[in-house]
């Protein structure tokens, strides 16, 4: 008979996560070793054996849990009684916020990912995709003309990321500028460049 999980399993099972992404931060992937996150988390190493396998598995968890819980987050922030633009906002802002706290894990999945196996690596992608998805929707709904051509949707559509997923690198909690503002910034760069970025494509295909 298999033995029942702990009530607290995955309130654990998520501090190991938590701790492994602080250390492949820290110290890469490579020479993070389970010893050492044993170590950290508190706990024996045939503990820690208990909830995964080797270090890959951890990997694969820290990125697709993290992934997963965005994907949720803009969804839950996309109410569709909400304009384009005020939607776009909801969800950045959502994401600001979910990105609190993660920026070990955000690190860890721009310098790690390459390190899974290809078929971990494709469900992982495959997360990414659908963010990126939930986000792109609502780009098309802000314009109609952008929506219908691609090679100016997507561009956009990864301005808006590029600029959420780099504010870990300047932006200090308690500033002049909060989350919520710089959310706002981010759209309305996007959102108000609009013209100019279908401007600058059309003199691109006229010369």
């Amino acid at each position: 008979m298999a033995r029942p999980r702990a009530q607290d399993h995955e309130e654990k099972r998520e501090g190991i996560l938590r701790q492994a992404a602080e250390l492949f931060a820290q110290h890469g992937y490579d020479r993070a070793s389970m010893a050492m996150l044993a170590e950290a988390c508190g706990v024996s190493k045939a503990l820690l054996y208990h909830y995964y396998k080797d270090k890959e598995a951890l990997l694969f968890d820290v990125l697709a849990l993290h992934l997963h819980q965005l994907v949720l987050a803009v969804r839950e922030a996309a109410d569709p009684a909400l304009p384009p633009r005020a939607r776009l906002e909801a969800m950045a802002t959502a994401l600001l916020l979910a990105y609190r706290e993660a920026d070990a894990i955000h690190h860890v999945q721009i310098t790690c990912l390459r390190l899974l196996s290809p078929e971990r690596q494709d469900s992982v992608k495959a997360l990414e995709r659908a963010l990126v998805a939930e986000v792109s929707a609502v780009v098309a709904e802000l314009d109609p003309e952008t929506g219908r051509t691609p090679r100016l949707l997507k561009p956009l559509t990864m301005s808006i990321f590029a600029m959420l997923n780099w504010h870990y690198h300047w932006h200090r909690e308690g500033g002049p500028l909060s989350r919520e503002d710089y959310a706002r910034i981010a759209i309305a760069l996007v959102a108000e460049g609009l013209e100019g970025a279908k401007a600058a494509l059309r003199v691109e295909a006229q010369s």
